[in-house]
């Protein structure tokens, strides 16, 4: 099942994983046009790869461990860090330790529903 735009409850066990690339799946929890939540499950050694998009994005490791890549700066981040993605910055990453990713992105990602 999906999401739904603006619905007051979202409960994980009722969403499905969706693949969106190599070693990587994504579930498209809450969101309306203003924020929107995504949970990725990494797979040891997947990749998200670099890339930048208009969103600003702040992202909650709640488990593994990743090596990150911020612009310029690289760095290795583990349950419990968060890292903040300015809009139009690059940024990617390396799972290092199966792992969960929680993006949160404003304004919503379109191309993502």
């Amino acid at each position: 099942m999906k999401s739904v735009k603006d619905a007051n409850w979202t409960f994980n066990k009722d969403i499905d994983l969706e693949p969106c690339g190599e070693g990587v799946k994504r579930k498209i929890m809450s969101y309306t046009d203003e924020l929107m939540v995504v949970e990725n499950h990494f797979e040891k050694g997947g990749i998200g790869a670099m890339h930048s998009h208009p969103h600003t994005q702040i992202t909650y490791v709640a488990k593994g461990k990743f090596e990150f890549t911020i612009g310029s700066e690289k760095k290795i981040v583990s349950a419990g860090d968060t890292l903040l993605k300015k809009n139009g910055i690059e940024h990617g990453c390396v799972c290092l330790e199966e792992g969960i990713l929680l993006d949160c992105f404003t304004p919503m990602r379109d191309e993502f529903v």
